[in-house]
């Protein structure tokens, strides 16, 4: 089922979808997210929130030269492939198209937020004059660089931050994300977990704003829905044992456990059915759901749930072929798509203005998305490129959805993929 909700326009801390107890929902529409974030500074504009701005047409001749730090390394190591693979797909269609535009890459890690190697990262990068950075994937980790970056005029593209925190925040209009706020995945996840007939839910959570964010949201639409949270155990960055947070939320005897973590997952897991909670009772979510064929033995996790924001990688065509070719070791394509379009999006941005300095790509973001000019709808760098050479509008929608990004940089719609993990502790959508 693929269910499409329009959430509030307000931006206070209210549900996502108003008054709606919804189960089995897969994709939202969205008119604004709701939000408990930071307010922008009072000399900030909303980004892009006027008229759209002219193309000129005319041939290019730019190069744009674009950073990344995504997790080669630390609790979402496992995400940082798929990311880099999305990156280097677009950078390729980029190029081989030849019209006007060539993109420099220069791959870094992002770490996590136990180290300071994104903030190593970003300053190497800012050092060598790119326009735009992708990452990071932690929103924790983006919390540590997002002022450095935005503070140098560099536009920040977060394929998969998803902290609502960052909705309003005072980010010089330099940040934009493809991820949709966790407030829409909690949505799905809190309804999910109801929907399967639990009453009663505990939850072990990441303490930073991703694992909080997500788990007030989760227990907001799982309570909304007629259920209870019993128990909610907090662990931080870093942490290696969690007896303590097993032992606290298993007393509380709930129908069912969320995992809001990283991949601190791999440890939890299997202690958590080991102690005697079933295995098919467990949630997770983007940041942990993962293929655990070579970490579990097999059952483990058989007819467990988890939720991930993008479309089925599986419905797109020869997308994951094209993304296998980039690395053939890809197992897992986790925001790969939203990466990809990431690029794109900045790339388009660039070749609107003609110009490939970052604050002046992010005047032209909002518009190339479709959020203003009304332009011609585009899904591919060719065709984009040759209506704006043409000073034509362009509204491009990508391999992660239509994206449609709003005045604050969020994408205005989004899909939550529901999904449940087979007997080979590999997962597979089923809504």
């Amino acid at each position: 089922m693929s269910v499409f909700a329009k959430a509030s326009a307000s931006r206070s801390v209210r549900a996502v979808v108003t008054g709606v107890a919804m189960v089995g929902v897969s994709a939202l529409l969205l008119t604004g997210c709701s939000s408990n974030a930071a307010e922008p500074a009072a000399s900030e504009s909303p980004a892009a929130s006027g008229d759209a701005q002219t193309i000129k047409a005319g041939d290019r001749n730019l190069t744009l030269k674009i950073g990344t730090v995504l997790p080669q390394s630390g609790a979402l190591a496992f995400l940082g492939p798929p990311e880099e693979a999305g990156v280097a797909l677009a950078v390729k269609d980029i190029n081989d198209a030849d019209l006007g535009m060539k993109i420099e890459p220069v791959y870094r890690d992002s770490g996590d937020t136990t180290t300071d190697t994104a903030t190593v990262s970003v300053t190497d990068l800012l050092s060598q004059d790119v326009s735009a950075i992708i990452g990071a994937a932690s929103s924790g980790v983006s919390k540590t660089v997002i002022d450095q970056i935005t503070g140098a005029g560099v536009v920040q593209f977060s394929p998969a931050n998803t902290s609502a925190d960052f909705t309003k925040y005072a980010d010089k209009d330099l940040y934009w994300r493809t991820a949709p706020s966790d407030l829409l995945q909690g949505e799905v996840l809190g309804n999910q977990i109801a929907e399967d007939g639990n009453s009663t839910l505990g939850l072990i959570v990441l303490n930073d704003s991703y694992g909080t964010g997500l788990a007030d949201s989760t227990t907001a639409a799982f309570e909304a829905a007629g259920g209870k949270v019993v128990a909610k155990s907090l662990f931080n960055e870093g942490d290696s044992n969690f007896a303590a947070q097993i032992s606290e939320v298993t007393a509380a005897n709930p129908d069912a456990i969320a995992l809001v973590t990283f991949d601190q997952a791999k440890v939890i897991t299997p202690a958590l059915v080991g102690s005697g909670f079933p295995g098919d009772k467990l949630y997770f979510v983007d940041g942990n759901l993962a293929d655990y064929s070579k970490d579990f033995a097999p059952g483990l996790v058989a007819g467990s749930k988890g939720t991930l924001p993008g479309l089925d990688v599986g419905t797109l065509g020869d997308f994951t072929d094209r993304l296998k070719a980039v690395d053939p070791t890809l197992t897992d394509f986790s925001y790969a798509a939203e990466s990809y379009d990431a690029v794109m999006l900045v790339a388009l941005a660039a070749y609107a203005a003609n110009d490939v300095k970052g604050t002046t790509i992010s005047k032209y973001l909002r518009q190339v998305s479709g959020g203003t000019g009304d332009g011609t709808k585009v899904t591919d760098f060719k065709a984009a490129a040759k209506a704006l050479a043409a000073g034509d509008q362009v509204n491009y929608d990508g391999f992660s959805g239509p994206v449609t990004f709003d005045e604050y940089g969020d994408p205005t719609e989004a899909t939550i993929g529901v999904y449940e993990y087979a007997a080979d502790n590999t997962y597979a959508r089923i809504n």
